[in-house]
């Protein structure tokens, strides 16, 4: 149950979409309740928004009628603004400024050639090879735009006029230069284009997967920024607020077909976070169209609740395969599947900074003011400050856990039984698997204890008694779970003398078998024969440990007494310098074997007695071997084994007068 426990831990619920819009939620009821009288209830603070909703979808429906006014004020004003150039003279400085920035780019890129190139031929030893050449790739790729935007930014400036033209040309290059920061991160991140080294990729797609990603993602953020250029240029040029609204929301229809379209594509890999299916698509689809919905009524408390509900946990997953597919081990056959330190501390570091920053988004969406709900005294302030708390304590219990799971996650893995590692050496091995395992258990009941009761005393709940009452029941079921405290000392005691590890063979009593694995009362033994014990430690006693250093194997031989005793006694020798010297059985052999002599003397003939040493394990297959090789050796050169025998005899004169006296015996009578 612990194990089960462990794998899904209390606190990383936490991190789950249904903790920050629940903090939010609060957030936005503690700012209206703080807005508003004090007699503003729940039901009336539900009931505005409602109204506020039906106002906006109102607004939209007496708007689109006026649309055609709309336009020609803004064809007015346009005209206005252009004054004495043309439309050619515009179209002109918009190329110049493109040209001025393509140059700037293409300046960097050729100044920083020789060092790209350089990084990119240099073999990949280590991680930080791997990191160094994805990091250059970036700043790279950044550097670019950001030449790109100066450059255009020079020429707009120079050639640019002031004005309500320049101001939407300084929107366009915006426009123009988010689009260029994205696919410059898509490119680095995917590298979907043919002649790029798919080594460094970001993330682990295949090359067509990747293509697919760049060009829908690309599409997707290509449409949202040329969505935001237009209607902020309709602004500039005086279209009311109603009739932007109109086609901003007509321009979030492309971004839903689009979204849509991803979602159901047919080449969407399998190992991404957004694959699923059927169900997963459908469910995608209706989330999709119920964050437009939302945003189209101008419901921007729920819009801004899907967000982080729909965006946070992709986000951290994706951020969690990143970083341990940009962080595996360079070495080939060297992925255990458990992933390194510093791939665990920037996963976590990565969810913190996602959950940060849903944290402010949140905020800043909902307009709160985080001073004056700091000052507030009521239900809703407390309740968000509380779970503010609690999120920051939760994120830490997490990053404290999953570093120390990562550690002794690789501890294990390298501790892993070995044949070509000295006798040293495996023992500890054994060791540190035998007690990592304890130790990792009584640090997560640790942590999930501590970040508890922190959580509790951040959310208002007075710990003192609750641990007092826990120190009370403490005690009495102590008097009455005596056996399992004796189990767990007694097991700490047993750990303590290193009486038995891991992989271990050990009897004790009427158990036997090789050692599994320990939890904190118990320990399982897996018997030859296939039977699982698992006996408590108070019920061990006396350990038997058959695996430890070396064993002494002894065999009686029995022999006829005309049988040559120095001969046999030579072929043993002989037999165990060629088990020595053999490959396969000689370095598991410590002492060779050898005859002791003769031990005894029976009806049939004489016992000779062998030994030999060898490592714990090894002596039944080097045992099995040496017999066959006496049984050979032996009929080979004429030492027969005694086999026991019965022998009948019999006085040849007392048999004559038995049979003589059967003779003349005269015939029994017939039975009535």
């Amino acid at each position: 149950m612990l194990r089960a426990f462990r794998k899904r831990p209390c606190f990383k619920a936490a991190l789950s979409p249904a903790l920050l819009p629940a903090v939010a939620w609060a957030g936005e009821a503690s700012a209206q309740v703080a807005a508003d009288p004090p007699s503003d209830s729940l039901s009336q603070f539900v009931a505005g928004r409602l109204d506020r909703v039906g106002e906006h979808l109102g607004d939209l429906a007496r708007a689109a009628p006026r649309l055609p006014d709309y336009l020609q004020t803004v064809e007015r004003n346009f005209e206005a603004a252009l004054g004495q150039s043309s439309i050619g003279r515009i179209v002109l400085a918009t190329l110049l400024c493109l040209l001025a920035g393509a140059a700037a780019e293409w300046v960097l890129r050729r100044a920083t050639r020789r060092l790209r190139s350089g990084f990119h031929e240099k073999p990949v030893a280590t991680t930080t090879d791997r990191l160094i050449v994805v990091a250059l790739d970036m700043g790279v790729e950044l550097g670019s735009v950001v030449a790109f935007a100066l450059g255009a930014l020079a020429a707009l400036l120079a050639f640019g006029r002031p004005g309500q033209i320049n101001q939407a040309g300084s929107v366009v290059l915006v426009a123009i230069v988010w689009l260029r920061l994205m696919l410059a991160v898509l490119k680095v991140a995917l590298r979907p284009h043919e002649g790029l080294d798919r080594a460094f990729a970001v993330l682990p797609l295949d090359p067509r997967s990747a293509r697919f990603w760049y060009r829908s993602l690309g599409t997707f953020v290509g449409w949202l920024v040329c969505g935001w250029a237009i209607v902020v240029a309709l602004r500039i040029f005086g279209m009311p607020p109603d009739g932007r609204y109109l086609f901003a929301y007509a321009l979030g229809t492309g971004l839903l077909a689009i979204a849509w379209t991803i979602i159901w594509h047919p080449v969407r890999s399998a190992g991404t976070p957004t694959d699923g299916g059927a169900t997963t698509r459908w469910l995608t689809s209706l989330a999709a169209l119920a964050l437009w919905a939302v945003w189209a009524a101008n419901a921007m408390g729920a819009f801004w609740f899907l967000t982080v509900a729909i965006g946070l946990p992709l986000a951290i997953a994706i951020a969690r395969r990143a970083s341990r597919h940009l962080l595996r081990p360079v070495v080939e056959g060297a992925e255990t599947g458990i992933p390194s330190i510093a791939a665990v501390f920037v996963e976590q570091g990565l969810r913190a900074v996602f959950v940060g920053g849903a944290i402010w988004l949140l905020l800043w969406g909902w307009n709160l003011d985080v001073g004056a709900l700091a000052a507030e005294e009521n239900v809703y302030a407390r309740l968000v400050r509380g779970g503010l708390h609690a999120l920051v304590i939760v994120l830490v219990a997490d990053l404290a856990w999953s570093l120390i799971k990562a550690l002794a996650d690789n501890a294990l893995a390298k501790a892993q039984a070995s044949p070509d590692v000295e006798a040293g050496e495996s023992r500890r091995r054994a060791r540190v698997r035998t007690l990592l395992p304890i130790g990792r258990n009584l640090a997560f009941i640790v942590l999930v204890v501590m970040a508890g009761l922190m959580v509790l005393s951040s959310l208002g709940v007075e710990i003192g008694p609750l641990v007092a009452s826990a120190g009370v029941v403490g005690v009495a079921v102590g008097f009455g779970a005596q056996t399992v405290v004796r189990d767990i000392i007694s097991g700490m005691f047993y750990m303590l003398d290193d009486a038995f590890r891991v992989g271990e063979y050990i009897q004790s009593g009427n158990y036997k078998g090789t050692v599994e694995s320990f939890s904190l009362r118990s320990i399982k033994l897996r018997h030859q024969r296939g039977p699982l014990f698992t006996v408590p430690f108070g019920a061990l006693g006396a350990v038997q440990n058959m695996s430890r250093d070396w064993v002494i194997v002894k065999e009686m031989i029995g022999i006829t007494y005309d049988s040559d005793v120095e001969k046999a006694k030579k072929l043993i020798k002989q037999i165990g310098q060629e088990l020595a010297q053999d490959p396969t059985f000689g370095p598991s052999i410590l002492q060779p074997l050898k005859m002791q002599g003769v031990e005894q003397f029976t009806d049939y003939g004489m016992r000779i007695r062998t030994k030999m040493m060898t490592k714990p394990g090894e002596q039944f297959m080097i045992r099995r071997r040496a017999n066959s090789m006496i049984k050979k050796a032996f009929d080979a050169n004429g030492i027969r084994f005694a086999i026991p025998k019965v022998h009948v005899a019999h006085d040849a004169e007392d048999s004559s007068a038995a049979a003589a006296q059967l003779a003349i015996a005269p015939p029994a009578e017939k039975a009535p």
